[in-house]
C-alpha cells in the first residue's frame, strides 16, 4: 500500500514523495486523509532545523500531527469501523522516513487505538482538535472544566494566533475573561468574550495567571513583572532557546513558573465535550488552504504570512 506524502527532507527542503506504507495489522486502521493542518510551533522548527533533539527525531520525515479523515480499512481488533470520519493525531508507518508526527499524508496506518471519531460537521475544522486539547491542558492539567474557580483560570494570555485564542476561547468557557497580548495590529481582530490589547497599553500588575504561547524565551522577565504575588506564569509555547529569568522580582513576588506538555486523551474528551455543549466554537481560526500538491508554498505561507492563522492541507484529490 502506497501513500502520498509530505516529506521535509532537510530544513528548508520539502517534497511531496509517494511512500510505502507499514502493512495494517489486526489492532490497525488505515485513513484515507482529507485535511492536515500545519503547525506554526513544533513544525516551523522542524522546517527551520531549530526543532531540539527528540527520540524519532532526524530528516527525512513526514510532518503534521493535525489531519481529518475516514477509516477505509478497519482490523478486527481495532474497535473502529469503516467509513467513521475520525481525527489522526499523527502516524509511524513510512518505514525508513521517520514519522515523529507522520499525518500530513494521503492515507495512513495507525492503531485504532489512536484515532478519535469526530462529528461530520466538524469537517477541515476537525484539524484544530490537537491545538484546542493543547489549550485545555495547558489550563486544567486534566481536571474538568468546571473543577477551578474564576481566580485560578487564566487571566493574562500572550499571542493571539490559533493557540492564543484558542486558549481564550476555552477560558471564556469556564467562566473566564481574560486579556490577551498581541504586538502584531492586524491580529489583533476575532476577540470572542475577551479582550485584546497591544502590551504597551497595559497597566496591570496583578495577573494570577500568565500563560505564554508566543515562544519568545527573552519574554520571562516581562511577565513575571506582571505577576500578583503567588502568581504563575505557565509555558505553553515551545521554546528553542534556554530560558532564564532574574530572581530577585521573582523571589519577591512568589512567582511559578509551570510548563505545559502536550495534550492528554482526558482533554481531548473534555475539548470534544465543550464543542458538543456548544461551549466552544473552532469556527473562524482557519484562514488559509492549499491542495496537497502546493505544500512548498503552503508552508511558506504558513510560516512566513502574519495574516495565516491556520493553514490547512487538501489531500482529497490525492486519494
Amino acid at each position: 500500500m502506497k501513500a502520498t506524502a509530505v516529506v521535509i527532507q532537510q530544513p528548508e527542503s520539502l517534497e511531496i514523495r509517494e511512500l510505502e506504507l507499514t502493512a495494517p495489522g489486526a489492532g490497525d486502521v488505515v485513513v484515507a486523509i482529507d485535511w492536515s493542518g500545519i503547525s506554526t510551533g513544533t513544525e516551523r522548527l522542524l522546517w527551520t532545523g531549530k526543532m531540539p533533539s527528540f527520540p524519532g527525531m532526524g530528516y527525512p520525515l513526514v510532518p503534521g500531527y493535525e489531519s481529518v479523515g475516514r477509516i477505509i480499512q478497519a482490523g478486527p481488533e481495532s474497535g473502529c469501523q469503516e467509513g467513521e470520519q475520525v481525527f489522526v493525531p499523527g502516524a509511524s508507518c513510512y518505514g525508513e522516513v521517520k514519522g515523529l508526527f507522520g499525518g500530513a499524508s494521503s492515507r495512513v496506518v495507525v492503531a485504532g487505538s489512536k484515532v478519535v471519531p469526530i462529528p461530520e460537521r466538524l469537517g477541515e475544522e476537525g484539524v484544530l482538535l490537537a491545538l484546542a486539547a493543547t489549550a485545555y491542558h495547558a489550563i486544567f492539567q486534566g481536571q474538568a472544566v468546571d473543577a477551578l474557580a474564576p481566580s485560578q483560570l487564566p487571566d493574562l494570555i500572550i499571542g493571539h494566533g490559533v493557540l492564543g485564542r484558542l486558549l481564550a476561547r476555552v477560558a471564556v468557557a469556564a467562566g473566564a475573561a481574560p486579556v490577551v497580548w498581541e504586538l502584531n495590529e492586524s491580529r489583533a481582530a476575532g476577540a470572542e468574550g475577551y479582550s485584546v490589547i497591544h502590551p504597551d497599553r497595559d497597566e496591570r500588575r496583578d495577573y494570577h495567571t500568565i500563560i505564554d504561547v508566543s515562544g519568545d524565551s527573552a519574554l520571562l522577565d516581562t511577565l513575571i513583572a506582571r505577576l500578583a504575588r503567588g502568581g504563575e506564569v505557565v509555558l505553553a509555547g515551545f521554546y528553542s532557546q534556554p530560558l532564564s529569568f532574574a530572581f530577585p522580582p521573582a523571589f519577591m513576588r512568589e512567582a511559578r513558573i509551570r510548563c505545559a506538555a502536550e495534550w492528554r486523551a482526558p482533554d481531548l474528551a473534555a475539548v470534544k465535550a465543550l464543542i458538543d455543549s456548544g461551549r466552544l466554537s473552532l469556527g473562524g481560526l482557519i484562514t488559509h488552504r492549499r491542495p496537497a500538491a502546493q505544500a512548498d508554498e503552503a508552508y511558506r505561507t504558513a510560516f512566513g504570512d502574519p495574516e495565516c492563522l491556520k493553514m490547512v492541507l487538501d489531500w482529497r484529490s490525492s486519494q
